[in-house]
């Protein structure tokens, strides 16, 4: 039975690595694979998707406001299964057009991203997926203490956790890192002295 997924975690998951590999693995097998970015996620030139570990491949670009249920309809040729990374960037319009092309084609549609940004907060698309997904999953990673990490910490030049500024920006190693919650609390304790507030 098909079905929407949703697989998320923190930045350095290895999230990108697992589509790239769920790819691999229906090509192995001699099935067809949609593979998707949204547009804003440039970090590897347009049309690439690359992962930490060095594994890439061509991808679709999704322009923000594409009616993805309209250009699904359009394809040359049927495909098998539908992958999507950094699905975040996704509006909600458009997880709900592919949760149609679940329902409506009977194809199964695996979303991979992030759950939330730098401040903890969610991004749409990641909220609605987290709303209507029909298998939610957690692909984990550890904070330099040893606990799970949860939280995508955005960080300064000089290593120090920001916690202002527009939701996206996009980057890597050198600008975020995977932190507990407990970490990332009292690395904003220890930068602000006596004048630590929660993010609201």
């Amino acid at each position: 039975m098909a079905k929407l997924y949703f697989k998320y975690g923190v930045m350095g998951s290895s999230k990108t690595a697992q589509a790239l590999i769920t790819k691999f693995n229906y090509e192995e097998r001699g099935m067809k694979v949609w593979l998707i970015k949204p547009q804003i996620d440039s970090r590897d030139g347009e049309g690439i998707i690359k992962s930490r570990i060095g594994l890439s491949s061509k991808a679709y670009v999704l322009h923000f406001k594409e009616n993805v249920y309209d250009t699904y309809k359009e394809l040359s040729e049927p495909v098998d299964v539908i992958i999507v990374d950094e699905c975040q960037f996704m509006s909600e319009d458009q997880v709900n057009q592919l949760s149609m092309i679940v329902i409506d084609y009977k194809i199964p549609v695996l979303c991979f991203g992030l759950r939330t940004d730098f401040r903890t907060k969610m991004f749409p698309g990641s909220k609605r997926l987290l709303e209507i997904a029909d298998s939610i999953t957690e692909i984990k990673t550890i904070c330099s203490c040893g606990k799970k990490a949860t939280v995508n910490v955005r960080m300064d030049e000089n290593g120090k956790i920001i916690t202002e500024g527009e939701q996206i920006l996009i980057g890597g190693n050198d600008r975020y890192t995977p932190m507990c919650y407990q970490c990332f609390i009292e690395g904003q304790k220890n930068q602000s002295k006596n004048n630590f507030k929660f993010l609201e």
